[in-house]
């Protein structure tokens, strides 16, 4: 367990590498989903609730890593993040189709993830447009 003395904050590390505006809309819509957690019935928060959190755990770990591949990987980690926010978006719509989440924060999630998918989106046309076409031989 890490000793934190008085008047000291705690180390922030600098992911400045990985600026990405997705990442970081990400970030922030998992912060909203995490205050929105402790408020789900017990039955789903534990099961269905569980999932979710592990959907975006997951999708902004490949948007993470998206960040930091290697040209020719790129295209191939983007379209499994867009599988993860699709499969997000599908258990937010079961959650909130079984009332363990409310109209307004179903609306304010999926707004947001709408937008992420878009930039995933985005991000992997210009990957697709930066990465010339193998030619016959090759």
């Amino acid at each position: 367990m890490p000793i934190i003395l008085l008047g000291h904050t705690p180390p922030r590390w600098n992911f400045g590498l990985v600026n990405l505006p997705v990442l970081q809309k990400t970030a922030a819509i998992f912060k909203l989903w995490h205050n929105f957690l402790p408020h789900i019935p017990k039955f789903t928060r534990y099961s269905l609730g569980e999932k979710i959190t592990g959907l975006f755990i997951e999708l902004a770990e490949l948007i993470f890593i998206a960040g930091f591949a290697a040209k020719e990987n790129k295209a191939a980690i983007i379209k499994k993040a867009s599988l993860k926010l699709d499969l997000l978006k599908f258990f937010l719509q079961t959650a909130w189709e079984l009332r363990a989440i409310d109209n307004k924060k179903f609306a304010e999630l999926a707004e947001p993830l709408v937008e992420i998918g878009r930039m995933l989106g985005g991000w992997q046309r210009q990957i697709i447009k930066e990465t010339p076409p193998l030619r016959g031989g090759e």
